[in-house]
């Protein structure tokens, strides 16, 4: 029992050293990281954002909080990814609306900010994904959305998220993810 408490006090004190390395390799990165240039990169377009289409707005501040409403798949032609998880959609089609979902919010990020390197953090993603009663990999799907923020903003990106079924959604959308984003004052 000594000597595994002795190997023990070795080996975290071994690690120390490259964690505290590792950490400030990742702060450095992180202040350096360019979520502008990051999209070009990726070969995305932001598109105007989508009006709202009843009594909300697309996002609101309060303090240094944006609250971004509820956005669907917008196709680049206009139209919108529809139908349901387990019926109509694979869960590599759903990824990609999500996906497309999580462009959408990028735009509504972008027209409220004018800089996306204002995002200090995505702090809570929630997916709801139009899904058939059986239908349960809702996290498979909003992961095309999730994987898009931390493509765009690496560790600033990584988020606390629900990824939820919902039997229908607005205009028979396949998902629908709402965000709260941290911002620089």
């Amino acid at each position: 029992m000594k000597r595994f408490y002795f190997l023990f006090l070795i080996g975290a004190s071994c690690a120390g050293p490259q964690t505290q390395n590792q950490n400030t390799s990742m702060l450095s990165e992180q202040q350096n990281w360019d979520a502008n240039k990051r999209l070009e990169e990726l070969g995305i377009e932001l598109p105007e954002p989508a009006a709202p289409v009843a009594n909300y707005v697309n996002a609101v501040k309060t303090g240094n909080l944006l609250f971004l409403a509820g956005k669907g798949p917008n196709k680049p032609d206009g139209t919108m990814v529809t139908g349901k998880l387990g019926a109509d959609l694979t869960i590599e089609e759903g990824y990609e609306a999500a996906r497309l979902t999580g462009i959408s919010q990028l735009a509504v990020l972008k027209a409220e900010l004018g800089d996306l390197n204002k995002v200090k953090r995505i702090v809570k993603v929630l997916g709801m994904v139009n899904g058939t009663p059986d239908f349960g990999d809702q996290p498979a799907v909003v992961n095309g959305y999730s994987d898009l923020m931390v493509a765009v903003f690496g560790e600033k990106g990584k988020h606390a998220r629900a990824a939820v079924g919902m039997g229908s959604l607005p205009g028979g959308i396949a998902i629908e993810v709402e965000m709260i984003v941290e911002i620089e004052e």
